[in-house]
């Protein structure tokens, strides 16, 4: 299993990033994937994540209205549209696998992540 994430950069607060997520190794629509962020001396925290077929979808609520992930499985792709940033949302963002699509999220397989930067 591998994944990659991508997009990241500098952005000013109310600015809009689509994040890439591009994944190898399983089929995206039998299982589920979602993104984490963690900030510098701050704890992981779940994003939010989308079930194995999609029926289900998980987003904090820190994010919510604001962050929308979409999936292309024919290309075995993630994105993460994240709309109006704000600076509390600088952070490194990693895709991954997750076991369960719900509160606590599980994730298991990650890669490298890319780093957002709001400036305010």
């Amino acid at each position: 299993v591998q994944l990659q994430a991508s997009g990241g950069g500098l952005v000013q607060a109310g600015g809009s990033l689509r994040l890439t997520c591009e994944a190898s190794g399983f089929e995206m629509d039998y299982y589920g994937v979602g993104w984490y962020r963690q900030a510098p001396g701050k704890e992981r925290e779940g994003v939010g994540c989308v079930s194995g077929g999609g029926d289900s979808t998980y987003y904090a609520d820190s994010v919510k209205g604001r962050f929308t992930i979409s999936l292309d499985v024919a290309k075995s792709t993630m994105y993460l549209q994240m709309n109006n940033l704000r600076p509390e949302d600088t952070a490194n963002y990693y895709c991954a696998t997750v076991i369960t699509c719900e509160v606590p999220v599980e994730f298991q397989y990650w890669g490298q992540g890319t780093l957002v930067t709001v400036s305010s």
